[in-house]
């Protein structure tokens, strides 16, 4: 596949946020880009109003006459999460066309740059998107396919014109396997989506797998503790790493903290965004753009400006009545750095948490995981289980979690009687978690906190 012979990109699955950031880079450089989505979102409109074409029927006939014969200048790609028996799906192997799956398109683009790639159970997009902030307010240009919609671009994929490119790894049906990064960051490797992996053995061995790909020269930067036998360590408040964050502290509801390695102290950073895990995502990242050369000042000014990525760790609501944090976590160590983190800014504050869990193999299980973890808050709304891509388990449910749980004040609501608790209790500290789509709850808890 030549990639500077395409003319027409077929998406399957182009809601997806790793999905949309190709169909925005292939249309960034002139391709007719058209795709298939199960539902419309805020993410498949936005691509709508920037000039792509979605359907969101599953059928043959919506498919362009211009996509319906292979050729050699159209591309068409995949995701693993659409069903196997899609109808639009089923027709391009039934035609012949040779299909892609997004990571191995992210492989071909990525194949001729300078690349920097970020892995990680959790914590991968975060810092991903700050490697990427990070050269781009230094000046050092660079383009990215980011995890997340960056809130100081307002996009998932950023244009540069120099041969640097920052790519989010997934582990997930082991995709970042088609990356081979001069510099790869490994943030974490818990336990996780074990329905594709079967155990963590598995998963951490295709974890050692990516980070033998780095480049003859290259860097692996990983966190401290993590088996893996080579490359820079890092950490908080652990001077065993090669690189740590010193002298953690909050004023004024910012995080501080003082950068060290062996080479370079950087004191008195200011985070643009909160969050011990992400007091450690930053200590990555800079370890990682040290080696562009980028200069301390510059990445001090440019981690103060730095505002995060949507639904992580996000600011919905702030005012003196009403704090409201929505977060994309969905795994039990995820939600122990968001909790861990919102319960350090506010020890005083009341913690309410609306949870929706993710899954029916992840929710089996980490179920006792889940349960520690949902014990620290004070309240808990607990939502039905978001099935994605797959059926339901028998025994598996949200009051399964509920039962393991010690917490007193827990209830199992829909997504309109939460709404209906809010509206009514008006919480002072609330926090919405989950990968499903609880981000539909966002806009109309705004409006209720915002409108007493």
């Amino acid at each position: 596949m030549e990639l500077r012979n395409i003319q027409r990109v077929y998406l399957i699955g182009i809601g997806g946020i790793g999905m949309s950031g190709l169909a925005r880079y292939f249309h960034h450089l002139g391709c007719i880009v058209c795709g298939y989505d199960k539902t419309s979102t805020d993410l498949t409109n936005d691509l709508h109003n920037e000039g792509i074409q979605i359907v969101f029927d599953d059928k043959a006939e919506w498919i362009p006459m211009s996509f319906q014969q292979p050729c050699d200048d159209t591309l068409i790609i995949y995701t693993p999460a659409v069903p196997k028996d899609s109808v639009i799906l089923n027709y391009f192997k039934n035609k012949g066309f040779e299909l892609f799956k997004r990571s191995q398109v992210l492989g071909l683009i990525s194949k001729s740059s300078f690349t920097i790639a970020v892995a990680g159970t959790h914590g991968k997009t975060t810092t991903s998107t700050m490697v990427a902030h990070l050269l781009k307010d230094s000046g050092n240009d660079c383009s990215a396919f980011l995890g997340g919609i960056s809130s100081n671009y307002q996009s998932n994929v950023l244009y540069g014109k120099s041969n640097v490119m920052v790519v989010e790894a997934d582990e997930y049906d082991r995709s970042f396997l088609t990356l081979y990064p001069d510099v790869a960051i490994i943030t974490s490797m818990d336990a996780d989506h074990l329905d594709i992996y079967g155990d963590h053995a598995h998963l951490t061995e295709s974890f050692k797998l990516f980070a033998s790909q780095i480049k003859t020269g290259g860097t692996l930067v990983h966190k401290n503790g993590l088996p893996l036998d080579t490359g820079y360590t890092y950490a908080i408040d652990d001077t065993h790493a090669d690189a740590h964050a010193a002298n953690v502290r909050i004023a004024d509801g910012d995080f501080y903290f003082d950068f060290v390695n062996a080479d370079v102290t950087i004191p008195n950073i200011k985070m643009g965004i909160a969050g011990t895990h992400n007091v450690e995502n930053a200590v990555a990242a800079i370890e990682a753009v040290l080696r562009l050369n980028v200069s301390t000042d510059a990445i001090k000014s440019a981690l103060g400006s730095f505002r995060g990525v949507k639904r992580r760790f996000e600011y919905i609501v702030k005012t003196p009545q009403h704090i409201y944090i929505d977060d994309y976590a969905h795994h039990p160590e995820e939600l122990r750095a968001c909790i861990s983190s919102i319960k350090r800014l506010y020890p005083d504050k009341k913690l309410t948490i609306i949870f929706q869990p993710h899954l029916y193999t992840r929710t089996r299980d980490f179920a006792d995981g889940f349960a520690e973890v949902l014990d620290m808050v004070d309240e808990l709304i607990l939502l039905d289980i978001y099935p994605a891509r797959e059926l339901p388990i028998e025994g598996v449910t949200s009051d399964m979690l509920l039962n393991r749980m010690q917490l007193q004040n827990k209830r199992k609501l829909s997504k309109q009687e939460a709404l209906y608790a809010v509206a009514h209790e008006k919480p002072e500290l609330l926090l919405t978690v989950g990968a499903g789509d609880i981000d539909t709850l966002v806009h109309p808890l705004k409006e209720i906190l915002n409108h007493e």
